[in-house]
């Protein structure tokens, strides 16, 4: 038989087969920002992530906004407003987001739907669904200023997503968020979609960067950080581009939650999302997770840790304040989730067994682990403490988490409903709302 060479299209496709396997039926949450549609490359960069969809992937795409809001917001002269990074959304803005949104989700989805021969999307029938996916609330008033319908998100409607994923549709979710009142907020496209990946425990996160790839002093490109690594390049002497930068702390803060993988990847790059995803060298960066934490009884080695953790929540009057003795006393009563020596988590039970009443208090969670279900883990793990106690019912005073115990089965209580030395401790200056949860019985194993 006679040897040809074999021609390097098939050479790529065969070193591709592996990663086409390996990613099929895998979620990845891309998000761009609104600079990306602006651009002639636009239309090349969809198709290439509709041929993701072809190839098996589910895909949840999280579009930015900003150049098309604040050109609608020069169009009529309206006054373009940020403080700390994050724009007011007065009622003029809101106007100018839900129409560029809209205009912006509406161009994707044409793009999306093309079927030209010759073209990668000749065949192709993808369907896009979009909605009310994500519940916000409002970023509110800080250090005096009110960011009014500027918002943060608060739930990601994860089986809803799931449910359009396995159907075999693309999900589009544009920077804005619903509140059950029906109030719309403005949000951050990358907020969005670390909130969507999280929930949905994405194998992969992708942005989009405008910027130059990540580099060493050298000046030689880096192609694979851990996110420990990550963060030191960030608090080191080396200047990073501010979006690259943003995006570097964004794959941070989701690789220490649920997301295991996230790529940085150059748009401008024509077919850099495919090199990345489906070639060896890659041609981006990709940032990874190492957890390795544990949940586990307190010990008094963690006082320091627990005071570090608290500390802020105390200073905003999340929290009430603990000294050092006080913890040292009562460190039983603690339960903590650590990695690598770091207090990450806490979270206490009091009982009063005489009344079989115990109180759930000083759940805190570190600010860069948030939205990874800590916290959840540790009020299971303590409710099972109770069980064991004997406590038929658990109770919390809290300022600002209402809603996270009220979904956590907490009903509103009285304050005469509380263990009599529990009701003389009440402070009311704070002024904290009161919620019980009953306590099924321990159940026992047959005998």
């Amino acid at each position: 038989m006679k040897h040809t060479p074999i021609a390097p299209h098939v050479a790529w496709f065969r070193d591709a087969a592996p990663y086409i396997n390996a990613h099929r039926d895998r979620t990845f949450v891309i998000a761009f920002g609104g600079e990306a549609a602006l651009q002639p490359g636009f239309a090349a960069l969809l198709h290439d992530i509709a041929i993701l969809q072809t190839l098996g992937v589910r895909l949840v795409l999280v579009h930015g906004a900003r150049p098309q809001i604040e050109e609608r917001l020069r169009a009529r002269g309206a006054e373009i407003r940020y403080v700390n990074g994050l724009r007011i959304t007065d009622e003029q803005a809101l106007r100018a987001v839900k129409d560029a949104a809209g205009s912006l989700r509406v161009e994707i989805e044409a793009l999306l739907s093309m079927g030209l021969a010759n073209t990668p999307m000749s065949g192709v029938r993808v369907r896009v669904s979009s909605g009310n996916f994500v519940t916000a609330r409002p970023l509110g008033v800080r250090d005096g200023v009110d960011y009014q319908h500027t918002g943060e998100v608060r739930r990601v409607d994860t089986e809803g997503l799931r449910r359009h994923l396995q159907s075999g549709e693309m999900v589009l979710l544009p920077p804005m968020g619903y509140s059950p009142t029906g109030e719309i907020f403005n949000l951050s496209a990358e907020d969005v979609a670390i909130a969507a990946a999280v929930a949905l425990k994405a194998d992969k996160l992708i942005f989009f960067s405008d910027t130059q790839d990540l580099r060493d002093e050298d000046q030689t490109p880096i192609t694979h950080l851990t996110a420990d690594q990550a963060e030191t390049l960030l608090q080191g002497p080396r200047a990073i581009p501010d979006e690259l930068a943003a995006h570097l702390r964004s794959a941070i803060t989701a690789c220490r939650q649920t997301v295991e993988r996230v790529h940085i990847v150059d748009r401008r790059q024509d077919g850099a999302l495919l090199m990345e995803l489906y070639t060896r060298e890659g041609a981006g960066t990709l940032v990874t997770g190492e957890r390795y934490e544990r949940l586990r009884p307190a010990q008094i080695e963690d006082v320091g840790g627990i005071l570090e953790l608290i500390h802020p929540l105390e200073a905003e009057g999340i929290l009430v304040r603990r000294s050092r003795e006080q913890l040292e006393l009562e460190i039983e009563r603690f339960a903590v989730i650590e990695q690598d020596g770091m207090i990450l988590a806490c979270a206490a039970l009091y009982p009063f067994p005489e009344e079989q009443v115990g109180e759930l208090a000083c759940v805190a969670v570190h600010a860069d682990y948030r939205g990874g279900g800590r916290a959840e883990m540790l009020a299971e793990y303590l409710e099972t403490r109770a069980r064991a106690l004997g406590i038929t019912r658990l109770f919390v005073l809290t300022t600002r988490t209402a809603h996270w115990f009220r979904e956590r089965g907490f009903e509103p209580g009285e304050l005469k409903a509380l263990p009599i030395s529990r009701q003389q401790m009440y402070n009311y200056q704070r002024n904290s709302k009161i919620f019980i949860k009953p306590l099924p019985a321990a159940r026992r194993k047959p005998g």
